[in-house]
């Protein structure tokens, strides 16, 4: 099966944190006190997805606090998109109203909003120790900006998706393409690249038309990657939010046809990246000690993402019949609201 997929053109060398080790020591240990990953099936599952390889192929510079840090970050989105995504959550808009407003409260710094007695979903947990340990010694604009990125995929994520789910919506892929840089939560991990590179990119910067298409483009070739690979697990779970899936519903394409042009869309993308990316160190050389790192940590995330895809047992297509029973590997306490 995995042979029929098209090959992705990417122009960037693969590479590796040299840290990996520690970061897988360090995950496990962290899901575990933060209650994020406790259950066996649960915890099988979360060893074999392997995000500290992952982490070590998208942030190949980062020293061993940071990756430490942003692997965190990396578990949190993952564990957080698949409640969503593959279990009962993400059909019922209403349930996890709560939760959301929870973590917004904890980016926000206006408290968790719960009574001392009451039991905190261990993804709030969690958000508030990634909160204390990414935010201090950021730019108060890079915490305007990361934190409105975190709750935008969080709002997007339990509203528009769940409620297309829920209405039997098929999105136009106009409104999808723009939605899913949102809901993939790449923005986030973007950001991060600042506290990894250790720099601060002046808001001039993010305003530069070059930079927002860089960054969009870079974000598309991500997302996209990710929804050729994940195609069959979220064919088998009824997903209707991929990319693949949206261009067979509205063209008319065969499988073939559809995989084949998301991954030509795939490269228009990543030369437009390769484009803009020239322009603007071109533009502004006087910042290029900044836009360098800033701009490899995009090449990083476009290459770390297809070599992690390509060998993850998590979108294993010959074996997506793990998908078929998300409460064998889902928290409930992630989330802290009942899955019946």
């Amino acid at each position: 099966m995995e042979n029929e997929l098209p090959d992705i053109y990417c122009p960037f060398p693969q590479r590796t944190n040299p840290h990996v080790g520690h970061v897988r020591e360090h995950l496990d240990t962290w899901t575990r006190n933060t209650g994020l990953v406790h259950r066996d099936s649960a915890r099988d599952r979360f060893e074999q997805a392997d995000f500290g390889a992952f982490v070590g192929m998208v942030y190949p510079t980062a020293d061993s606090k940071n990756l430490d840090l942003v692997a965190d970050w990396f578990v949190w989105l993952f564990l957080v998109d698949d409640q969503l995504d593959d279990g009962h959550l993400g059909r019922s808009p209403d349930r996890v109203r709560d939760v959301v407003a929870l973590m917004q409260s904890v980016v926000e710094g206006t408290g968790t909003g719960t009574l001392a007695n009451e039991r905190l979903p261990a993804a709030v947990i969690a958000l508030t120790d990634l909160w204390e340990r990414t935010t201090p010694a950021a730019a108060a604009h890079w915490r305007r900006r990361f934190a409105w990125h975190l709750i935008t995929y969080l709002t997007t994520a339990t509203t528009w998706e769940a409620g297309n789910r829920a209405d039997g919506v098929v999105p136009a892929e106009a409104t999808y393409v723009e939605k899913r840089r949102h809901t993939g939560a790449i923005h986030v991990c973007m950001d991060l690249i600042e506290i990894v590179a250790g720099i601060e990119a002046p808001e001039s910067v993010h305003n530069d038309p070059r930079f927002i298409t860089a960054l969009e483009a870079s974000c598309n070739v991500v997302c996209w990657a990710n929804d050729v690979y994940s195609y069959e697990k979220e064919q088998v779970l009824g997903e209707i939010h991929n990319l693949v899936h949206l261009v067979r519903h509205h063209r008319g394409f065969g499988k073939q046809q559809a995989l084949e042009h998301v991954c030509a869309e795939i490269a228009t993308e990543t030369e437009r990246f390769l484009a803009a990316e020239a322009e603007l160190l071109a533009a502004r050389p006087q910042l290029t000690w900044m836009l360098e790192p800033y701009l490899d940590g995009m090449r990083s995330w476009m290459r770390g993402n297809l070599d992690w895809s390509r060998q993850t047992p998590r979108y294993n297509p010959a074996d997506v019949s793990q998908y078929k029973e998300p409460e064998q590997y889902l928290e409930a306490t992630v989330l802290g609201v009942g899955q019946d």
